[in-house]
């Protein structure tokens, strides 16, 4: 064999593996991923979301007790405001509704005490309870928590005013 001929053959053989392993690369890039790297992404998502779900949970629970308190110092400050123009504070009977809506056999009355037409629900969704006189204030205004109940730990701890 003519080795001019052997040297082309060579070159045109380099060639078509090359072609060759280009169109296996293109194919490759095609057929997406396999069911064992989608069952590693998935079980990295699931240690991911194990890890971070009970701290954004917990987050949220404490959030939402920071926000009953901050709701009972708001109602506080607007009791404050009502006893200074009527003389004194709402009786267990007008309750809370005395801040928005004016009672009956109140001439001094200067509200409505909140910005809304209605008093606030607690952050789980509850009315606030409302007692005067209280046992330990002149007035108090407290929360049950999420499960409603009094007594609790965690999201389920009674939020107060006193």
């Amino acid at each position: 064999m003519d080795m001019s001929k052997y040297a082309r053959s060579i070159k045109h053989h380099r060639r078509q593996v090359s072609r060759l392993r280009r169109h296996q690369s293109e194919r490759r890039s095609e057929q997406g991923f396999t069911l064992i790297e989608l069952l590693i992404v998935m079980a990295i998502l699931v240690l991911l979301a194990g890890i971070v779900a009970p701290r954004v949970i917990s987050y949220l629970g404490s959030s939402r007790v920071k926000a009953a308190k901050v709701q009972i110092q708001s109602l506080a400050t607007s009791l404050e405001l009502y006893r200074l123009d009527v003389g004194r504070y709402p009786n267990n009977r007008e309750g809370l509704s005395a801040l928005v809506h004016k009672p009956t056999n109140t001439s001094s009355w200067n509200g409505p005490y909140l910005q809304s037409r209605s008093v606030p629900a607690d952050p789980w969704g509850s009315p606030f309870h409302y007692r005067s006189p209280g046992k330990h204030a002149a007035f108090e205004i407290y929360s049950l928590g999420a499960d409603g109940k009094q007594n609790g730990d965690g999201e389920n701890q009674d939020v107060t005013s006193w």
